[in-house]
């Protein structure tokens, strides 16, 4: 008896979602995972959903399934393969992937926490975390000539003081 597997698929460039659509036509179990980011379009910030690994979407499968039907799948460019043979994702991956993203995000800093800013002009300051602005940008407090001030700064510029 041959254990159902997660398999990756390439997909044609730009055409995850189409692969992916067209796949679960088809009647398979497939998952693309996808982050939510805050982006600037035409001067407004807007949310959008974008593929964390673009390019590819994941399907799973029986090892003795007919490989040739996916390749022959709108959007989809080939099985990712070694040797010839179609190589299985480590179990618990994928349901990994799944899991966390529909948990609630949980938040990297708390309100009033004390960091270090580590670049940038304001490099070893210490400030106090305010919030967190989408994935990448977090609001701190900064004290300047004893006025406290917010600013915004890329979340890879801070560290715990």
């Amino acid at each position: 008896m041959s254990a159902i597997r997660w398999y990756v698929l390439q997909c044609k460039p730009r055409q995850d979602e189409r692969a992916l659509e067209n796949l679960q036509r088809q009647g398979f179990h497939c998952y693309r995972p996808t982050l939510c980011l805050e982006k600037l379009l035409r001067g407004q910030r807007v949310r959008q959903q974008e593929s964390l690994f673009p390019g590819y979407v994941f399907i799973q499968l029986d090892p003795s399934s007919r490989w040739s039907v996916l390749r022959s799948t709108r959007g989809v460019s080939r099985v990712v393969s070694f040797a010839g043979a179609p190589v299985p994702l480590p179990i618990g991956l994928v349901e990994h992937w799944q899991a966390r993203e529909h948990s609630q995000e949980i938040p990297l800093y708390r309100l009033g926490d004390k960091l270090r800013v580590c670049d940038g002009p304001f490099a070893e300051l210490e400030v106090i975390f305010q919030q967190a602005r989408g994935l990448d940008r977090v609001v701190v407090l900064l004290n300047i000539l004893n006025q406290p001030q917010c600013i915004e700064l890329p979340v890879t510029a801070v560290k715990t003081a």
